[in-house]
């Protein structure tokens, strides 16, 4: 049976992504730092679908939490599929507000360990012929606000890269680039700003999660799961860099 690996799994879009890929038909490890939720989870998705459901407990801002990701992608035995980089780390200030800590962390969470998983999981997979690695990105990739913004733009332009050099591979790779979705991460941010959104700013999860494996099956490299997000993408990405800081520069005054 086909298996795939989701990192962030215990809550959020990775949890939505679990689901999903359960009811599919797929096994599942999944992958955070707390093993109640994680455990929790495996339970329900088990009981619920009657999948394999795997827990691999790591902390992804740290070396060796990376290392056990990378090592069971990695793992001719138990062969991944389908591996999604899901995990994402808030920071609750600007940069001048935050530890060099806490951007440090941030930063091995949305950039290193992609990088690191994602090369584990294209070696084994294109080894074997197939697969697909997903990653998820975010709008803010084509926005001037801050560190968060600025991982994900990585994350954007490193799939995009990724995606060429697997061409003719048998793997494909896919950045999704959701907007706001109704999820822990916008609750835990703790940003009055959200309060003031209307509704209709807001995506809820399971669209999200539809749209991003839809993509990976056409193999589309980029994926926006909302036509509204997707018409603001197309307009941030032909304006002059100095408007679109300047908007932004005003949506966080």
């Amino acid at each position: 049976m086909a298996t795939a690996l989701i990192t962030g799994a215990s809550s959020g879009l990775g949890e939505e992504f679990a689901w999903t890929l359960a009811a599919a038909g797929r096994d599942v490890v999944l992958v955070a730092r707390s093993r109640d939720r994680l455990s929790e989870t495996a339970d329900l998705l088990a009981g619920a679908t009657g999948v394999n459901a795997e827990i691999l407990v790591a902390d992804l801002s740290t070396a060796e939490g990376t290392q056990a990701v990378a090592d069971r992608l990695a793992d001719p035995d138990r062969p991944v599929d389908l591996l999604v980089n899901n995990a994402g780390h808030g920071l609750r200030a600007g940069f001048l507000e935050t530890t060099v800590e806490e951007e440090v962390a941030a930063l091995d969470v949305m950039v290193r360990a992609v990088l690191i998983l994602s090369h584990a999981a294209a070696r084994a997979m294109t080894a074997r012929g197939h697969g697909a690695i997903l990653n998820v990105s975010s709008i803010a990739s084509w926005l001037g606000s801050g560190s968060y913004a600025a991982h994900k733009a990585w994350v954007t332009s490193f799939t995009e890269g990724l995606a060429g050099q697997l061409k003719g591979t048998g793997v494909s790779a896919t950045a999704v680039l959701p907007g706001l979705t109704h999820t822990e991460f916008h609750e835990r941010a703790d940003d009055d700003a959200y309060d003031e959104l209307p509704e209709m700013a807001w995506l809820e999860p399971e669209h999200v999660v539809r749209s991003a494996l839809a993509g990976v099956r056409r193999k589309q490299v980029l994926v926006t799961p909302s036509l509204r997000y997707g018409t603001m993408t197309g307009v941030v990405r032909v304006l002059p860099r100095t408007w679109v800081r300047a908007i932004t520069s005003r949506r966080r005054g």
